[in-house]
Parts: structure tokens; C-alpha cells; sequence
């Protein structure tokens, strides 16, 4: 019998065939968290050991709260800068730098066949890259720091699969939502989900990572897909650790397969209050916003900011609409600089805010008022998502937003065409 991809890297940790269901024990090749679950010094200490079973192993990002909206979460940084120092953790990485799950691949931290857990749910993200990797608990990662392995129960495997060519101005975001709402919030619950398909093999790094990232919102476990020739020649410019690319095998067992064909996709839109709330945005079409929040470790990235830009450029924000902009990392930033599209968005009146997660965790940084819609091109819209549980958010793709914040209100991007310059 196959192995699917999970049950091949899972088994290599574990030293053993495995089966679904099976569960181990595994020390992983890495380990993140981030400023809102790395403050477990307390936990850590507690737990009866003085020293980080293996430093090198752990990867620390200050990003939720960036900078320290009160002395509340001044004083987490400061314990974090503390333990990172006292314990010699050499991949840290302070409040300037980005979001975490961008500056994971960017910095060399995610490989192919790597098993990389994080203390933050969208850790599934690094499937894009051909890892396994999966969110855990903060008392989970004190433990990894204690002794260095963690239970993992194996997940079985769902396979999508993705046909046909995207049409003009449709992105994979639209296409997520789109499973997502043919699946449901938990139709792969605790899964591994394998996106595969020629639609896939065609992608982009960043296009590809939006599938994986939000592969958690469907309930997974893990999301992955074998990295195409422009993700390996990407990592190969940034990983240092040799790797091996590894393969559901032609025979391999799923518990279940879906299809979709992009060809006709149209606009997806998920309204308030779960992801699984889709509709196309011509059925929402007309709905006023007050907020655009372009940016999370969904849609950040140089090709979505060339979207916005080629959309915004020449023309203004509506008076009406408050548009926030944050990079997700520094590097992204710094290229879209060099290539004037801050500017562009500058002149047409959004607001350009420092790389980092900024409203997508509800602490600071663009919390709505009682009663006010946000388009969002984040992963996440539940009461309270961005800070305010009497607010609404609604779940685009770039294209989407950018035009939305041109008229104030929600638009089928596919009416303006000849005017965004597309």
C-alpha cells in the first residue's frame, strides 16, 4: 500500500511505518513562536529544566503587537528579548522585521520534507514549500523547548485537486474561498489536505502559499503541495540545510478527493461571521464599507501589492473608506519602495503601516467602530476577529479590496475592468 506525503515525513521522524490515526512521537527540524505565544518562559522553567533542550532548533518573531500598543505587551517583548538572550536562541527576529509566517521562508527556515511546528494555527502555511507543518499549543512548544519532541497524532489525507486556467483578475484567495465554502469551517478537521492539480503545478510562491495558509480555516491539521520549479528556486537562494522533496506515492490511500476548475470562478467574497460564508461578491455587491485592511500573512506579498497598486494608482481612496496598508515583512516592503508602489498607494490616500500582523489580531492598529464593515484580505472574520465584536468583516482578495476602496462599497471588480488599467 502508498504512503501519502504526511504519513512518509511523519514516518521518517518517528523512525517507523505509521498509519492514521497512529500516534507519535517526533522531535521536529523546527519550532516557531511569536510575541503573542512565545512568553512561556514561566511555563517553560516550571516544567523542572533550566536550559532550551536544542536553541538552534527555535525560531522566535515578534509580530502580533508591533510596536507594543500598551505596557502590557512592552513587558511580554521585554521577557521574550530576555529569555531569547539568557537561553543563546540564535533565530530571533525583533518587531522590525515582519510577519512570521513571511519571514519563515524568507529568512531560510522552511524546507521541503522539513517538520516544522509553530506555536500560531496558520503554521500550516509552510505546506507551500512541501513541509509538514502544523500549529500547536504554547504549553506544547514550552514542552519542545524542555525535551526537544512533541505527540503528534497522524492525520489522514484529503486530496484537492485544481483544473483550468484563472480567469482575468482572479486570484487564489477567491479560490480558497471558494473550498472553504464548499467544504466548510471543519470539513477537514484535524486532516492533512494535499493540493495538487496543473492549477497548482502553474502557481506562484505567493499564490500557493494563500492555499496552504488558509488550509487551518478549513479545519486541517496541514496543507501542502510539492513545491513547483519557481518555489525551489526560490528556497534554493535562501535554505541552507540540504533537503529532499517527497511525494504522495501514484497508490497512495485518501480519505477523501475533491475537485474544482478555476475556469469560471468568479469573485468569492466570505461575509460575517465564518470563512465558510461564501458567496460571489455579486451577491454583496453595493454593501458600504468603512475600512479596507490590505495586508496579514494571507495577501501581503510583492505580486498582491502589484495588484493594489495597478488598481490605485492615478486615483483616491474613497473620502469615505479608511484604507490600512502593512507589508508582511521588511523585505516586502523595501522592494515595493523600490518598485514606487508605496507611493502609488501613498498619493491615493492609504495609510502605510509597518510590516506586521497590525489589526488582523484586534489589538491595535485599525479596530473598527461599533457597527462598521471592514474588507479584509486576512484569513479570519468571527465577532471580535479585528477587536470589535459589533463590527463586521468581510473576507476578499486583493483585486477586490482595492477596487471596493475606490467606491466606498463592495464591487464585482469585473464592472470596472476597462478602468483599473488590469
Amino acid at each position: 500500500m502508498g504512503k501519502t506525503f504526511t504519513e512518509k515525513v511523519l514516518g521518517r521522524k518517528a523512525g517507523k511505518d505509521i498509519v492514521p490515526g497512529e500516534i507519535i512521537e517526533v522531535e521536529p527540524d523546527v519550532a516557531m513562536s511569536h510575541d503573542n505565544t512565545a512568553a512561556i518562559s514561566k511555563t517553560f522553567y516550571n516544567i523542572g529544566v533550566d536550559k532550551v533542550y536544542n536553541p538552534e532548533m527555535h525560531v522566535i518573531i515578534l509580530d502580533h503587537c508591533t510596536p507594543a500598543a500598551n505596557e502590557k505587551f512592552a513587558q511580554n517583548h521585554k521577557v521574550i528579548r530576555e529569555f531569547v538572550k539568557k537561553q543563546g536562541i540564535p533565530n530571533f527576529y525583533d518587531i522590525e522585521v515582519g510577519i512570521c509566517h513571511q519571514v519563515m521562508h524568507e529568512k531560510g527556515h522552511v524546507w521541503p520534507g522539513a517538520l516544522i511546528v509553530g506555536s500560531d494555527s496558520h503554521t500550516t502555511s509552510y505546506g507551500a514549500f512541501g513541509a509538514f507543518s502544523a500549529g500547536i499549543g504554547r504549553s506544547e512548544m514550552a514542552v519542545i523547548m524542555a525535551r526537544g519532541k512533541i505527540w503528534l497524532r497522524v492525520p489522514e489525507t484529503i486530496r484537492i485537486w485544481v483544473e483550468g486556467e484563472f480567469p482575468e483578475g482572479i486570484a487564489s484567495k477567491d479560490l480558497m474561498l471558494k473550498i472553504a465554502g464548499e467544504i466548510g469551517a471543519d470539513g477537514a478537521l484535524y486532516k492533512a489536505i494535499e493540493f495538487c492539480g496543473p492549477t497548482i503545478d502553474r502557481m506562484s510562491v505567493a499564490s500557493r502559499f494563500v492555499l496552504t495558509n488558509m488550509a487551518v480555516e478549513i479545519g486541517a491539521k496541514a496543507g501542502y503541495m510539492i513545491p513547483n520549479a519557481e518555489t525551489l528556486a526560490y528556497l534554493r537562494e535562501r535554505v541552507k540545510t540540504p533537503f529532499e522533496i517527497v511525494e504522495s506515492d501514484p497508490d497512495a490511500i485518501y480519505e477523501a478527493e475533491y475537485k474544482f476548475d478555476v475556469s469560471a470562478l468568479e469573485p468569492m467574497i466570505a461575509k460575517p461571521h465564518t470563512v465558510d460564508n461564501v458567496v460571489p461578491v455579486s451577491v454583496v455587491k453595493g454593501t458600504k464599507i468603512d475600512q479596507v485592511f490590505f495586508g496579514s500573512c494571507t495577501n501581503a506579498r510583492v505580486e498582491d501589492f502589484e495588484v493594489v497598486s495597478n488598481v490605485l494608482r492615478g486615483k483616491k481612496v474613497h473620502p469615505e473608506v479608511r484604507m490600512l496598508v502593512f507589508p508582511a515583512s521588511a523585505e516586502v516592503y523595501l522592494e515595493v519602495l523600490k518598485r514606487g508602489w508605496i507611493t502609488d498607494l501613498a498619493e491615493a490616500g492609504c495609510v502605510i503601516m509597518n510590516p506586521g500582523c497590525g489589526p488582523c489580531m484586534g489589538n491595535h492598529e485599525g479596530v473598527p467602530a461599533d457597527g462598521e464593515v471592514t474588507l479584509a484580505t486576512s484569513n479570519r472574520n468571527f465577532k471580535g476577529r479585528l477587536g470589535n465584536k459589533e463590527s463586521f468583516v468581510y473576507l476578499v482578495s486583493p483585486m477586490t479590496a482595492a477596487v471596493s476602496a475606490l467606491t466606498g462599497k463592495i464591487e464585482d471588480f469585473r464592472e470596472y475592468q476597462n478602468d483599473m488599467r488590469l
